[in-house]
C-alpha cells in the first residue's frame, strides 16, 4: 500500500469595491500563465484563518478583514511517487489596506480582477467554484 501524506493549506478571497464594481485580489504563478487565489501551508501553531490572512498579505500585498469561511477544496496530487490528499480552506475577506504591487517573490504578480468574471478567469476548477461562492456571499452593500 502506498504511503499517504496529508496536506492542509488555507487561502483567501479578498474583495473590494472600486468604481462601483467588486474586485478580488488574484495572483499569477508559473511564469504568469496561471491565475490563482492566494494560498499556502498552515504553519505550526497557526489557525487556518491566520494562515489565510498571512498568505493573502504575503502573496498579494493586501490586508483583509475576515467575513466568513467560504469552503474547502479537496484534491489529490502525486509528489515523489506518493499520493497526497490536500485540503485547502478558503475564507472571504473585505479589503482593508495595502497594494497588489507589494506582493512577495513566491508569485509572479498580483492583480485585482472583477469578482463577477473571476469564475471564468481563474485557472483552477476548485478556485473557480470558490470565487462563484464568494460572489454570491459578497452580494450588494458590503
Amino acid at each position: 500500500m502506498a504511503e499517504i501524506e496529508r496536506e492542509f493549506s488555507a487561502g483567501g478571497v479578498v474583495v473590494r469595491n472600486m468604481r462601483g464594481r467588486a474586485y478580488l485580489a488574484a495572483v499569477r504563478v508559473k511564469d504568469g500563465k496561471v491565475l490563482a487565489l492566494p494560498k499556502g501551508h498552515i504553519d505550526p501553531g497557526e489557525s487556518a484563518i491566520e494562515a489565510a490572512a498571512r498568505e493573502v498579505r504575503e502573496e498579494t500585498g493586501v490586508e483583509g478583514a475576515l467575513i466568513e469561511k467560504i469552503d474547502d477544496i479537496r484534491y489529490w496530487y502525486v509528489r515523489g511517487g506518493i499520493r497526497v490528499p490536500k485540503v485547502v480552506s478558503f475564507f472571504l475577506f473585505r479589503y482593508r489596506s495595502g497594494s497588489v504591487a507589494d506582493h512577495d517573490h513566491e508569485v509572479d504578480s498580483a492583480e485585482w480582477i472583477p469578482l463577477a468574471a473571476a469564475p471564468k478567469l481563474l485557472s483552477y476548477r476548485g478556485e473557480k467554484e470558490v470565487a462563484a461562492a464568494a460572489q454570491s456571499r459578497w452580494g450588494t452593500g458590503r
